[in-house]
Protein backbone atom coordinates (compact mmCIF):
# COMPACT_ATOMS: atom_id res chain seq x y z
CA UNK A 1 0.00 0.00 0.00
CA UNK A 2 0.99 3.31 -1.09
CA UNK A 3 1.42 6.61 1.39
CA UNK A 4 -1.57 8.15 -1.05
CA UNK A 5 -3.48 4.69 -0.84
CA UNK A 6 -3.18 4.78 2.85
CA UNK A 7 -4.17 8.25 2.71
CA UNK A 8 -7.10 7.53 0.42
CA UNK A 9 -8.12 4.35 3.18
CA UNK A 10 -8.31 6.66 6.19
CA UNK A 11 -10.39 9.47 4.02
CA UNK A 12 -12.88 6.57 2.89
CA UNK A 13 -13.10 5.76 6.73
CA UNK A 14 -13.70 9.25 7.84
CA UNK A 15 -16.53 9.40 5.28
CA UNK A 16 -18.16 6.86 7.23
CA UNK A 17 -18.01 8.24 9.90
CA UNK A 18 -18.67 11.85 8.87
CA UNK A 19 -15.44 13.26 10.52
CA UNK A 20 -12.89 15.29 9.98
CA UNK A 21 -8.87 14.88 10.80
CA UNK A 22 -5.91 17.16 11.73
CA UNK A 23 -2.43 16.39 12.01
CA UNK A 24 0.70 17.86 14.28
CA UNK A 25 3.52 17.10 13.05
CA UNK A 26 7.16 17.31 14.22
CA UNK A 27 10.12 15.21 12.27
CA UNK A 28 7.68 15.02 9.10
CA UNK A 29 7.28 18.81 8.46
CA UNK A 30 3.61 18.62 7.11
CA UNK A 31 4.28 15.25 4.74
CA UNK A 32 1.22 13.63 6.83
CA UNK A 33 -0.83 16.77 6.03
CA UNK A 34 0.33 16.95 2.21
CA UNK A 35 -0.13 13.14 1.94
CA UNK A 36 -3.56 13.64 3.16
CA UNK A 37 -4.67 16.29 0.55
CA UNK A 38 -2.71 14.53 -2.59
CA UNK A 39 -6.42 12.37 -1.93
CA UNK A 40 -8.98 14.30 -4.64
CA UNK A 41 -11.67 14.85 -2.69
CA UNK A 42 -9.59 15.51 0.99
CA UNK A 43 -11.07 18.98 1.38
CA UNK A 44 -14.56 17.42 2.60
CA UNK A 45 -12.14 15.90 5.74
CA UNK A 46 -8.77 17.56 6.50
CA UNK A 47 -9.50 20.36 8.51
CA UNK A 48 -5.42 21.05 8.34
CA UNK A 49 -2.21 20.49 9.97
CA UNK A 50 0.04 22.37 12.60
CA UNK A 51 4.25 21.50 11.71
CA UNK A 52 5.66 21.89 15.31
CA UNK A 53 9.28 21.38 14.61
CA UNK A 54 10.59 23.38 17.90
CA UNK A 55 10.10 21.80 20.89
CA UNK A 56 8.48 25.39 22.85
CA UNK A 57 5.75 24.83 19.70
CA UNK A 58 4.89 21.92 21.15
CA UNK A 59 3.89 23.82 24.45
CA UNK A 60 2.53 26.85 22.83
CA UNK A 61 0.22 26.10 19.85
CA UNK A 62 -0.60 22.52 20.89
CA UNK A 63 -0.83 22.12 24.49
CA UNK A 64 1.38 19.90 25.63
CA UNK A 65 2.54 20.04 29.26
CA UNK A 66 5.75 21.90 29.38
CA UNK A 67 7.32 19.77 32.17
CA UNK A 68 6.97 16.77 30.53
CA UNK A 69 8.86 18.37 27.50
CA UNK A 70 11.01 19.40 29.94
CA UNK A 71 11.31 15.62 31.61
CA UNK A 72 10.94 13.67 28.55
CA UNK A 73 11.71 15.84 25.46
CA UNK A 74 9.64 16.04 22.53
CA UNK A 75 10.45 12.54 21.22
CA UNK A 76 7.75 10.67 23.69
CA UNK A 77 4.85 9.07 23.50
CA UNK A 78 2.79 11.00 25.71
CA UNK A 79 4.44 14.29 24.12
CA UNK A 80 2.88 12.32 20.50
CA UNK A 81 -0.49 11.74 22.19
CA UNK A 82 -0.48 15.63 23.60
CA UNK A 83 0.01 17.09 20.18
CA UNK A 84 -2.96 14.17 18.50
CA UNK A 85 -4.85 15.94 21.28
CA UNK A 86 -3.91 19.38 20.81
CA UNK A 87 -4.32 19.93 17.13
CA UNK A 88 -7.96 18.29 17.42
CA UNK A 89 -8.76 21.18 19.93
CA UNK A 90 -6.92 23.85 18.11
CA UNK A 91 -8.12 22.84 14.54
CA UNK A 92 -11.86 21.63 15.90
CA UNK A 93 -10.86 18.00 14.10
CA UNK A 94 -13.11 15.24 14.87
CA UNK A 95 -9.04 12.89 14.62
CA UNK A 96 -5.85 14.05 15.27
CA UNK A 97 -2.44 12.38 13.88
CA UNK A 98 0.55 13.26 15.59
CA UNK A 99 4.33 12.58 14.32
CA UNK A 100 7.61 13.20 16.19
CA UNK A 101 10.33 11.69 16.09
CA UNK A 102 14.18 11.56 15.51
CA UNK A 103 15.11 11.46 11.76
CA UNK A 104 18.68 12.02 11.64
CA UNK A 105 21.56 12.67 10.58
CA UNK A 106 22.30 12.93 14.65
CA UNK A 107 20.90 11.44 18.04
CA UNK A 108 18.49 13.59 19.65
CA UNK A 109 18.05 14.22 23.54
CA UNK A 110 19.75 10.90 24.36
CA UNK A 111 17.22 8.99 21.12
CA UNK A 112 18.95 6.82 18.50
CA UNK A 113 17.76 7.85 15.18
CA UNK A 114 14.99 6.26 14.16
CA UNK A 115 13.23 6.45 17.39
CA UNK A 116 9.79 8.03 16.40
CA UNK A 117 6.10 8.15 18.35
CA UNK A 118 3.16 8.50 16.74
CA UNK A 119 -0.62 9.20 17.93
CA UNK A 120 -4.45 8.76 16.81
CA UNK A 121 -6.56 10.56 19.02
CA UNK A 122 -10.32 10.18 18.21
CA UNK A 123 -13.49 10.88 20.17
CA UNK A 124 -13.74 7.33 21.03
CA UNK A 125 -9.75 6.28 21.72
CA UNK A 126 -6.48 7.50 21.89
CA UNK A 127 -3.51 5.09 20.55
CA UNK A 128 0.35 5.67 20.43
CA UNK A 129 2.95 3.64 18.91
CA UNK A 130 6.68 3.91 19.09
CA UNK A 131 8.96 2.88 15.95
CA UNK A 132 12.24 2.13 15.68
CA UNK A 133 13.06 3.06 11.62
CA UNK A 134 16.17 2.51 9.83
CA UNK A 135 17.44 4.27 6.72
CA UNK A 136 18.54 7.52 5.66
CA UNK A 137 16.72 10.37 7.19
CA UNK A 138 14.35 10.63 3.99
CA UNK A 139 13.43 7.15 4.49
CA UNK A 140 12.83 7.41 8.35
CA UNK A 141 10.56 10.56 7.48
CA UNK A 142 8.41 8.83 4.79
CA UNK A 143 8.10 5.53 6.77
CA UNK A 144 6.77 7.57 9.40
CA UNK A 145 4.35 9.10 7.68
CA UNK A 146 2.80 5.69 6.32
CA UNK A 147 2.74 3.96 9.90
CA UNK A 148 0.48 7.23 11.29
CA UNK A 149 -1.49 6.26 8.31
CA UNK A 150 -1.75 2.90 9.22
CA UNK A 151 -2.19 3.68 12.77
CA UNK A 152 -5.32 5.71 11.90
CA UNK A 153 -6.71 3.21 9.41
CA UNK A 154 -6.58 0.28 12.17
CA UNK A 155 -8.25 3.07 14.61
CA UNK A 156 -11.27 4.22 12.07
Amino acid sequence: MTDVDAAAAVLRALDARAWSIAAAESLTGGRVTATLVDVPGASAHVRGGIVAYATDLKARVLGVDPDVLAERGPVDGEVALAMAGGVRRVLGADVGLATTGVAGPDPQDGKPVGTVHIAVVTPETAVTAELALSGTRDEIRTASVRKVLELALDVL
